[in-house]
């Protein structure tokens, strides 16, 4: 009976020292930030120059459409004491439906541009978790966090993966032909 306690006792403290090292193992933690990846790969600051070119677009748009309201602005002061009640409330209604209609402009503008955002962000966040999850799996973390989502006190250096995974990123995305 006491050889079996015995036995039984050993094999205990065998599986405790296998499940504890399994357990070390399997604690690593790493760390990314998609943010940064989204901005310094590759896919990332080519699409920083489209969105480049759409705000200058939108924006010379824009500049040219408040230099007509201010000029209108400036013939309307100037004109009132010469003008009608009726020619009066005439211009100004003119300039409200412009100003208006700048305003629809500039929310369509900022709409284009969130919108695009969004679209580059369900595109490529999906890839760059995959290229993290492959790199957790090959060298056995257990977990992974974005520390650009989720507040994070402190994180090792040595376990942010950010930099491999925009190489690793970079090397294999492929953006899809539309």
């Amino acid at each position: 009976m006491r050889r079996t306690t015995l036995a039984i006792s050993a094999l205990a403290m065998v599986l405790l020292l296998i499940g504890a090292n399994a357990a070390s193992a399997a604690d690593r933690i790493g760390f990314i930030d998609i943010r940064e990846i989204m901005i310094s790969s590759n896919a990332g600051k080519k699409a920083a120059e489209e969105f480049k070119k759409t705000f200058e677009r939108n924006r010379t748009g824009i500049t040219d459409k408040e230099n007509e309201l201010r000029k209108l602005k400036e013939d309307l002061e100037k004109q009132r004491p010469l003008l009608t009640e009726n020619a009066f409330k005439d211009k100004s209604s003119a300039y409200e439906k412009k100003f208006r209609d700048y305003q629809i402009m500039v929310k369509d503008a900022n709409d284009d541009l969130q919108n695009k955002e969004q679209d580059l962000a369900k595109t490529l966040i999906p890839e760059i978790l995959k290229v993290a999850q492959t790199i957790g799996e090959k060298e056995k973390f257990a977990m992974i966090i974005d520390v650009s989502a989720v507040p994070v006190a402190y994180h090792s250096k040595e376990n942010d993966l950010t930099k491999r995974v925009t190489e690793e990123f970079n090397r294999t995305y492929k953006p899809k032909k539309q």
